[in-house]
Formats: structure tokens, C-alpha cells, sequence
């Protein structure tokens, strides 16, 4: 039996608000802060932190990945609040989720300041129309200065060109951590006398951001921005909805843009947001998030209306992929003994799904049923995508990201510019200049950021960075801070030095050995340990000099009357440097491919026969 109309909540009484922010300047941690002081949690319970960060690597790297929705109740007003993503490879969830809410709670590092992703989130939310609210976190910081970051706030306001009603934004001062914000500092200020609670930061949520504009007696409109998948009830779209009621059980139609076909469904499960969890409704009314499900084949930017009075609202924008990758069915000699999903059908299935979901990525079928091109945002983007295939069971193969690149009206080619900044300890602003002027970059600004210490500011082709942060964090010595984020589309700037090193290939398949290893020590740097089992063709180390070297690491040690097998024992061998999946594909060159499985990563040639290689070798050689 569905609600009346009269029992739904006032439009008037919800406030959607998203929180925005560059990474780890603590957006999540205020979240966890709203939610402990609004009675989310009973006294005693055991709360973890980042309570919105449930997925497994976000918690690993300590970052937003995914949107979340949450909502809490203050007085009389139900205020949902999305966490968004704060690295520019996620903005894609940045765009669709913005086009939800009303109110953006801007948060910046009370030293730091704002940062690159900062411009980037909030030329998103000037460009959707959001009012923004400005929280300086991490004022308990010793050295913070609050007051100077509130004026370089308002310097990016004005390059964003915001208007004026957007510069005329309210101020906060906040320690996520101690669940404290102020609308003023005191007089003196001192980091170490913050006291108080969030409230403030609540009213002015509720008196800053206008209630949603949409009406209950309007026709009903819901455009999906979010989907979720559960095991018992499907697909479920997540939407604001614009206008009108919706009910369970209620017919309904479904269409991508207007003009485009409209498909009949019905509403199954109809869920409103209450904290952390969603709670199953009868009815919803305009202006708040609901979940539903029961539509099938739903995407998103699909708008969910009436079928007598159909309205569809547009669709979604997102910026276009950057940066692509080769997908690759995996054909190793271990291929299928570490993984679940092993098929190019597995492999098919999981990528659309992903483009389902994901509006920042491509997923194209070339000419083999084996081989799949996936475009996305950034290194980190498609970097997170396969290390979540793997942790699900997937094997596969991946090349070297490329970049997309363009051309102009005049024909010249184009490629994706990105700004970086870099925070460096001042004796390592020149190690960084010249690692960051080989690959291309030119440096825009260069001020100071506290004692002993300097910002650079450098505008980069997006190749060039393509394994960059490894380097940065040896030049830097670990303390060294940077991010950067796409600029848009400049003239192409000349090739950049690759690996200056070839790979050391084995020889034949078997199982590593500590005698083989220790002679191999001699040619390059390693990438595994003894007792490993290798196949011929994988990549085992990094050679010394230029060009590819075949050893043999799986050699063992004759047996003689003079010499036995546990000399073996004696041997110290360096340790092997390990390699993660992003160090993995900064790594490899185009005949060289990652191969990725739940067991481990490794490093192969493209072709693994060595004869077939060599011929190849030899006839590039003899093109002019």
C-alpha cells in the first residue's frame, strides 16, 4: 500500500549537498564527524574510521574511489551528503554526482592550500551551478594558515570566473579529526585552543544551500547518476528526484535523453537514504536521493518518468578519456592456474559492465576476440580498475598506457597537457626540474611554501608522467608532495626518452634458483627471489645496458665429490625490487606486457618465443 502524498517530506526540508576536495585533505573525515554528532551511531559503538570508504583499496591508499551516500537528520531538515572522489582520474564521478545536489562543501588544507584536484572539483562545481561552502580543515595543524588559504580561495574563485553570488560563499574553519568547526576563528588564534563541535558547520548547510527546486505535484523525474549492483533484488539506480512522487510498485518509463526510445518498467524496490544504510520506502518525493530497482537494462544519465506525461532530462556530460591501454586475454604458459575468470567471454563481460558504471571509460572490441582497448581518465583510473579485476578472480594482460591524441583545425596533432604541482624540500628543486624537463615539462611557477621549502608548478605532457612518482619520490627523498590534473589539449611536444635500460629475459622455463640468481645479480637489477617458478619469455629483472638479455635463472649447481648442493645455503643474495602494478606498467616497453593475475604480477614479453623475437628484431633492422 503506498504512502500518501501528504506524509512525504517537505521539499523544503531536504538540503543535498556533495563534498568535494583535493585528496587527503579530509572530506571523509568530516563526514565521519557530521555522522558521530548527528546520533548515526549509539554510544559505545565501535565506529571505524572513514566510515564511508567500505571499499577494500580505498582504504589501502586512502582515498575516495567510488561516490557514497549517506544522509543525516538535523532538527527539522534531512541533509544527504555525497563523498566524491577527490583525484581528477575519478571525475567522472565527480561530474554526474555534482548534478545532484545543491550545496558543495569545499574543503582545503589549512596549509597546503588548494591544490591541483582543488581547481579541478571546483570548476566542476561553478560549471553545474552549486553553492559552495568553504571548510579550511586541519586548523589543530601546527603551522596552519587559515587566513592566507582563504584568500588564495578566493583567487582560484575569480580565475574560475564564478559569479557573484558563487564568491560571496560562507566560511568555515574546521579539524575533521576533533569534530570541530567554527564560523569565525578567535582572536588570538592559537591551533592548540580549537574547541567546540560541528553544528555550526550544519547550520550553515541548512541556511547556505537552497532547499531542491522540484515540486511533488510535478510529473515524476529521477535521472540515475550512481548504479549498484545487489544479489537478491539486480541493478539499482541511485538519482535525485527532480519532480513528483515515486512509488513502489508504481509503472513507470525509462529514457536516455530526450527523443530517444522510452522502455516500460516497474518499480520493484523503492530506498531512501538514512546514514549508512538505505531503508526501504514506500513512496519518495521530490528533491530527495532514492534508490531504486527492478529497472532492467538501466544506465546511467537514464531518466526514470511517467508514461502519460513523460519528461527526460539530458544527459550526462563527462570530459573524454585521456590515456589508453590493451586488454588482453591471458596466454601464458601459467595462464588459468591462478585465476577464476580466464576466458575472452569473462573478460567481455566484466569490461562492459565496468562501462556500465564507469562514465569515464571506454571499452572498445578490436579486430581480435582476445584483445579489448579500454580508455580512461589517468594512470591511476585504469591502475585501480585492474587491481579490482584481479582481486575478483580475473587474469589477464594489459600494455604500456598510451595517450589519446587529436588533432586541430590546421591538422597539427594535440596531446593532453597536464598541471602538476610539487611541493619539494628545497634541496631537491633542481632534481626535480631536470627529472621533470627530460619528459617534457615547462616550468609555469615556482614560489615558496613554508620554511625550507618550494612550489613548483609545471604544465607536463600526460605521457611524460607515466610512471613519474616513483622518480619523484627518490629525487624528493619521500618529501617531496605532488598531484597533478588534466589541463586540456596542447601542441605536440617531441618524443620523450623511454628506459634508457632493457629487460632481463629468461631463458627457459622452470623454477628460480639462488645459484642461477647470484650470477644474474651481475648483469642488472632483479624483480624475483629464489624458488619462484618462471616460464620463458617473462621479464625477470632489468638489465644494466641498453637492449634485451636472455639469462638463465633457473641453473643449478653441479654436484661433485668437491661441492654439493647446500653451498646454496651460503649464498647472499640482494633483495629482488618488488614491483607494484603502477612501478609494473611505467615499466614495460610496446613489445612488453604486464600479465595480472590474483596470485601475482609479472612482467613478459609480447612474443615469448625468443626465435620468433629475434627474426622480428632482425627485420625491423632492415626496414630504412
Amino acid at each position: 500500500m503506498s504512502t500518501p502524498v501528504e506524509t512525504l517530506r517537505n521539499p523544503a526540508t531536504i538540503r543535498n549537498v556533495a563534498i568535494i576536495a583535493h585528496v587527503d585533505h579530509g572530506k571523509t573525515t568530516l563526514v565521519d564527524a557530521i555522522l558521530r554528532q548527528t546520533g548515526v551511531f549509539r554510544v559505545g559503538q565501535a565506529v571505524p574510521e572513514r566510515a564511508l570508504d567500505s571499499n577494500p583499496l580505498e582504504r589501502e591508499r586512502g582515498i575516495t574511489i567510488l561516490s557514497k551516500n549517506t544522509a543525516v537528520f538535523y532538527g527539522d531538515h534531512k541533509i544527504n551528503i555525497v563523498d566524491t572522489p577527490g583525484h581528477a582520474d575519478f571525475g567522472g564521478e565527480v561530474e554526474r554526482i555534482l548534478g545532484t545536489v545543491d550545496g558543495a562543501l569545499l574543503v582545503v588544507d589549512a596549509m597546503e592550500g588548494p591544490m591541483p584536484q582543488t581547481r579541478f572539483v571546483l570548476a566542476k562545481a561553478l560549471a553545474s551551478g552549486v553553492h559552495p561552502l568553504l571548510v579550511v580543515n586541519k586548523i589543530d595543524r601546527p603551522g596552519c594558515r587559515p587566513e592566507e588559504v582563504v584568500d588564495e580561495v578566493l583567487d582560484l574563485f575569480i580565475s574560475l570566473g564564478a559569479d557573484e553570488h558563487q564568491i560571496d560563499f560562507p566560511v568555515l574553519y574546521a579539524s575533521a579529526r576533533a569534530g570541530v568547526a567554527l564560523a569565525a576563528l578567535p582572536r588570538p588564534f592559537d591551533p592548540a585552543d580549537v574547541t567546540g563541535d560541528i553544528r555550526p558547520l550544519l547550520d550553515a548547510i541548512v541556511s547556505a544551500v537552497p532547499p531542491p527546486e522540484g515540486r511533488l505535484e510535478d510529473p515524476l523525474q529521477v535521472r540515475i547518476s550512481t548504479l549498484d549492483y545487489d544479489e537478491y533484488v539486480g541493478r539499482i539506480g541511485i538519482g535525485r528526484i527532480a519532480g513528483g512522487t515515486i512509488r513502489l510498485g508504481q509503472p513507470v518509463v525509462v529514457g536516455h535523453g530526450p527523443g530517444a526510445p522510452l522502455r516500460p518498467a516497474k518499480i520493484t524496490q523503492l530506498f531512501t537514504f538514512e546514514s549508512l544504510r538505505r531503508i526501504t520506502t514506500e513512496a519518495a518525493g521530490a528533491g530527495d536521493i532514492v534508490a531504486v530497482a527492478g529497472l532492467p537494462d538501466l544506465g546511467i544519465g537514464d531518466t526514470v518518468t511517467v508514461p502519460d506525461n513523460p519528461v527526460v532530462l539530458p544527459t550526462l556530460n563527462v570530459d573524454p578519456p585521456t590515456l589508453q591501454m590493451t586488454f588482453i586475454v591471458n596466454d601464458s604458459p601459467f595462464a588459468g592456474k591462478e585465476g577464476t575468470y580466464v576466458t575472452s567471454r569473462h573478460l567481455r563481460e566484466r569490461l562492459l559492465r565496468e562501462a556500465e558504471r564507469n562514465v569515464g571509460l571506454l571499452v572498445e572490441e578490436t579486430g581480435s576476440p582476445d584483445t579489448f582497448r579500454v580508455s580512461g581518465r589517468g594512470e591511476l583510473h585504469l591502475s585501480i580498475m585492474i587491481e579490482t579485476m584481479r582481486r575478483e578472480g580475473y587474469e589477464l594482460a594489459v600494455s604500456r598506457p598510451e595517450v589519446i591524441l587529436r588533432e586541430d583545425a590546421d591538422g597539427n596533432v594535440e596531446e593532453p597537457i597536464e598541471e602538476l604541482v610539487a611541493d619539494v624540500p628545497d634541496t631537491s628543486v633542481g632534481a626535480v626540474m631536470e627529472a621533470l624537463g627530460s619528459r617534457r615539462a615547462e616550468l609555469a611557477q615556482m614560489t615558496p611554501a613554508g620554511e625550507g621549502r618550494t612550489r613548483l608548478v609545471f604544465l607536463a605532457p600526460a605521457r611524460g608522467l607515466v610512471g613519474f612518482a616513483s622518480e619523484f619520490t627518490a629525487a624528493t627523498k619521500g618529501y617531496g608532495i605532488m598531484a597533478h590534473t588534466f589541463s586540456g589539449y596542447g601542441p605536440w611536444r617531441g618524443p620523450i626518452p623511454g628506459r634508457g635500460r632493457g629487460s632481463l629475459v629468461a631463458w627457459e622455463p622452470g623454477t628460480t634458483t639462488a645459484y642461477a640468481l647470484e650470477n644474474a645479480e651481475q648483469r642488472g637489477v632483479l624483480f624475483l627471489g629464489p624458488g619462484l617458478p618462471v616460464y620463458a619469455g617473462q621479464i625477470v629483472g632489468e638489465n644494466a645496458r641498453e637492449g634485451d638479455l636472455e639469462i638463465n635463472v633457473c641453473k643449478k649447481k653441479h654436484l661433485t665429490n668437491m661441492r654439493s648442493s647446500t653451498g646454496d645455503e651460503e649464498i647472499k643474495l640482494t633483495p629482488p625490487r618488488m614491483l607494484s602494478l603502477e612501478q609494473a606498467l611505467a615499466f614495460i616497453r610496446e613489445d612488453e606486457l604486464v600479465e595480472v593475475t590474483p596470485a601475482a604480477i609479472r612482467l613478459r614479453k609480447r612474443e615469448l618465443d625468443r626465435h620468433q623475437r629475434s627474426r622480428e628484431r632482425g627485420q625491423a633492422l632492415k626496414r630504412p
